[in-house]
């Protein structure tokens, strides 16, 4: 049976490589936060994930937006059952995916900026079911009675916001 490893790229020489997993390793001073050195020039390599497939060592351009994609945190963790989701494939779509997370945060954040906090736990339950799905994208900032307190909605969303903007623009400027 075949081991599931993290694969590793250097964008310096274009090369990947699997890292070998703690369980593997049988010495003491083996430490799995250890930083991962290409074994060619030294420099630190980035973990692309387990999925992660290294374009052709002399293409440049692939190379490049293989760069690109890991300096905006798009990376190719998953499980391996599902696959890493959806990975641009060239610059004008890594720059049309945060334009459109960008209006879809906008979205969320215009919601959470129009709504009152229900006040009452029956509020709270209708409130709830009428905006189940806004609610889904905030699961984690619900408190102990179920509702999620809209500053607390309106601080997230801007969070994200501003983290999206910051990508699109690295993504303009050719990162």
């Amino acid at each position: 049976m075949t081991t599931y490893k993290p694969h590793y790229a250097c964008f310096e020489c274009r090369k990947t490589f699997k890292r070998r997993l703690l369980k593997d390793i049988k010495t003491p001073d083996a430490h799995p936060s250890a930083a991962a050195k290409c074994p060619e020039c030294g420099s630190l390599m980035a973990d692309m994930g387990l999925d992660f497939k290294s374009p052709l060592r002399d293409d440049l351009k692939a190379w490049q937006h293989m760069r690109n994609l890991y300096a905006v945190g798009i990376t190719y963790h998953s499980c391996g059952c599902s696959g890493p989701g959806y990975i641009p494939a060239d610059a004008a779509a890594l720059a049309n995916l945060f334009l459109h997370r960008k209006e879809e945060y906008i979205r969320n954040l215009r919601f959470w900026l129009n709504k009152a906090d229900p006040v009452n736990a029956k509020d709270i339950d209708r409130d709830k079911a009428r905006n189940s799905n806004e609610y889904g994208k905030v699961y984690h900032l619900q408190g102990k009675k179920g509702g999620v307190v809209a500053q607390e909605a309106v601080a997230y969303w801007t969070e994200q916001l501003h983290a999206v903007e910051h990508n699109l623009g690295k993504v303009l400027a050719g990162i």
